[in-house]
């Protein structure tokens, strides 16, 4: 009998002896410079200093980067700083089939163990890809439901994938790697009542942090049940409805959900793009917001399930406030970093602009689809028609948008050039015979501190 956590470790292990293919290597650099960018433009926030003064109390080694930032720490909480900064913005990658934003944990796991383990940049970019490849095929394999539960899939999934990443980092035979993924499936983390708050990005960092130890557990002889996933007691079913284990350890090698990662243009929960793209459109047509009357949105049911808020009282909570990012973009013209700032969550143009915006759920209508009008006070109306969100896999960023977005993201804090610099990198990472000059273009220097 072939158990599944054994043949999915099977699976992964081949793909990690032989190259990955040219699109998906492609995909995966993509999914490796959005998450630098991402990573290093939330380095400073308040969050990380929080994890960052924790590791100080508690007198850690310094062993490992947190990228973005001077301080270095040890492997636990430079896995648990990068992952919760990758992620803290939703500005992040996004698997629509499942919504797990996969590479901030696996990055945050690379970055941990790389001054211990030392890869070239191939065996990096290939634990990278393939930490990404195996939560979104375990997040495959029980959807929707898993989610609609209540977890936060990026945190519960995330956590194998990390041990994959690290288990490729330290090298771990396939025996090893099957208890590895074993061993993860009982350190999973997130419900989604977090988000809106400073816990939802301390999932994907957790599961960084958890997979490492669940690789360093596997490779000292600790040993998981076998039937971990396909037992009624096990992850699998305790965590959904619905279980479909040939999406999990079906054509490897030939089907990869990598390939079906997308990369937000907003620093917000995705279910909100359609809106926001909407709201664009409409302030191209209405010069002054204050001459709306009134706004209907016709949307998605998951738009109001996940993204209901309709008067946040701070960034994070506006990041899950489809409304706010509507009333943004009326209301500037623009939206991005700026417009999830805590001071402009709460001015009031944007909270009249939301007080006058109404959700209209209509499950005939598409997730990456929306359709909003705007009553002016004239007595006129405005409308748009979004069909697919820009970022969809309809409408994918081309590589010049995401590193335009990557360098606003890294320029104000690394230096005016960085983004490009590391950009220039992340493309050769393949052939690279270390990581040294990726990590040191993520680290702060005395002239990047002035920038």
């Amino acid at each position: 009998m072939s158990f599944v956590a054994a043949a999915f470790a099977q699976g992964l292990y081949a793909l990690a002896q032989r190259p990955l293919p040219a699109e998906v290597q492609r995909e995966a650099r993509r999914s490796f410079i959005n998450v630098v960018g991402t990573s290093i433009g939330a380095s400073r926030h308040p969050g990380v200093d929080a994890i960052l003064s924790t590791a100080s109390d508690l007198r850690v080694a310094a062993l490992a980067p947190v990228l973005g930032r001077t301080e270095r720490v040890d492997v636990h909480f430079s896995a648990l700083a990068t992952g919760f900064a990758g992620h803290l913005d939703d500005f992040d990658d996004t698997h629509l089939a499942t919504v797990i934003h996969p590479a901030a944990s696996v990055l945050a796991v690379l970055s941990a163990l790389a001054p211990e383990t030392e890869p070239d940049g191939a065996k990096a970019l290939s634990a990278f890809a393939l930490g990404c490849e195996a939560q979104l095929r375990v997040g495959v394999s029980i959807s929707p439901e898993h989610y609609d539960r209540g977890w936060h899939i990026t945190g519960t999934c995330g956590v194998i994938g990390c041990a994959v990443t690290a288990g490729l980092l330290l090298g771990l035979d396939e025996q090893q790697l099957t208890h590895a993924v074993g061993i993860a499936a009982s350190m999973f983390v997130g419900h989604r009542e977090a988000f809106g708050t400073m816990t939802k990005p301390y999932h994907p960092g957790k599961a960084a942090s958890n997979g490492i130890a669940a690789a360093r557990l596997a490779k000292a002889g600790q040993h998981a049940q076998a039937d971990i996933f396909e037992a009624q007691g096990g992850y699998s079913h305790s965590m959904s409805t619905k279980v479909d284990f040939d999406l999990m350890n079906g054509a490897f090698g030939e089907r990869w959900e990598l390939l079906f990662n997308t990369y937000k243009p907003y620093p917000c929960g995705i279910v909100a793009h359609p809106a926001i793209d909407g709201g664009l459109a409409l302030s191209e047509k209405i010069a002054n917001a204050a001459d709306i009357e009134a706004i209907t949105l016709r949307c998605h049911p998951l738009v109001p399930e996940l993204m209901g808020n309709p008067q946040p009282k701070d960034g994070l909570q506006a990041r899950f406030s489809a409304i706010h990012g509507v009333a943004a973009a009326l209301c500037d013209k623009v939206v991005g970093i700026a417009q999830y700032e805590d001071a402009r969550v709460v001015q009031d143009d944007v909270t009249a602009v939301r007080a006058k915006t109404t959700l209209a759920p209509d499950t005939s209508v598409n997730r990456d689809e929306v359709f909003i009008e705007a009553r002016l006070k004239d007595g006129t109306t405005v409308k748009h028609h979004v069909g697919h969100a820009r970022g969809s896999l309809a409408r994918p960023l081309t590589d010049a948008e995401l590193l335009n977005k990557v360098r606003l993201l890294v320029d104000p804090l690394l230096g005016q050039g960085t983004a490009v610099k590391l950009a220039a990198v992340v493309d050769g990472i393949a052939e690279a015979k270390n990581l040294d000059a990726l990590f040191a273009l993520c680290t702060p220097t005395k002239e990047s501190n002035h920038a």
